[in-house]
């Protein structure tokens, strides 16, 4: 079935909104740049979106949308257990170092943007970051099942370490620019998974 065109310029509009996003942050997020990269008007804008904040939550949601299609569902075509969860990790530092987001990961700078603010973008961001929680704790539970981790491991916790790891990388690649960054995580992660094995 063929897209309409205000489909198709709508997509562009979130598309274009979410590399700009990346870059700029959620509040530098200009609507005159946007339209001035996009060839539009503000008018044109408003025409499919109704304020500022409708165009960043379904930005957000395209930038969620994105994260799953590139990092998730291949992560989770891998086996069941450890090659699923090292998948995930891999994933997602290539994620946040992928040239399409100039600035890094949106969800990590949207985060620091909105932690002291309440509001429709915020519970957006809250939600998800939370679902990645329960998503690296239910693939460290599948570890324990299939025995490749030990049995009294803290799922939860290994969760909430795995995502420290990730926002640690994420910072010394962004900011301090260190480019020992993607090894440092890697090598965080792997003393990790070997305090999380099985005891043999």
């Amino acid at each position: 079935m063929a897209v309409s065109k205000g489909l198709q310029t709508r997509d562009r509009i979130l598309d274009t909104a979410f590399r700009l996003a990346a870059r700029d942050g959620l509040e530098g997020l200009s609507l005159s740049a946007l339209a001035t990269e996009l060839g539009l008007s503000k008018s044109g804008l408003f025409a499919h979106f109704r304020s500022k904040e409708d165009l960043q939550m379904e930005m957000l949601q395209t930038g969620a949308d994105k994260f799953v299609e590139s990092v998730m569902v291949p992560a989770f075509r891998e086996p069941r257990g450890l090659p699923r969860l090292n998948a995930l990790f891999e994933r997602w530092i290539r994620w946040a170092t992928d040239p399409d987001l100039p600035g890094g990961c949106i969800f990590v700078a949207a985060a620091s943007e909105l932690d002291d603010r309440e509001g429709r973008v915020r519970e957006l961001v809250v939600a998800h970051e939370r679902r990645l929680l329960e998503t690296i704790a239910r693939a460290a539970a599948l570890c324990v099942e299939t025995g490749h981790f030990r049995r009294d491991l803290d799922v939860e916790q290994f969760a909430f370490e795995f995502m420290g790891v990730y926002l640690v990388f994420h910072q010394a690649r962004r900011l301090l620019r260190d480019p020992r960054a993607a090894s440092r995580a890697r090598k965080a992660y792997a003393r990790m998974v070997e305090s999380a094995r099985s005891l043999s």
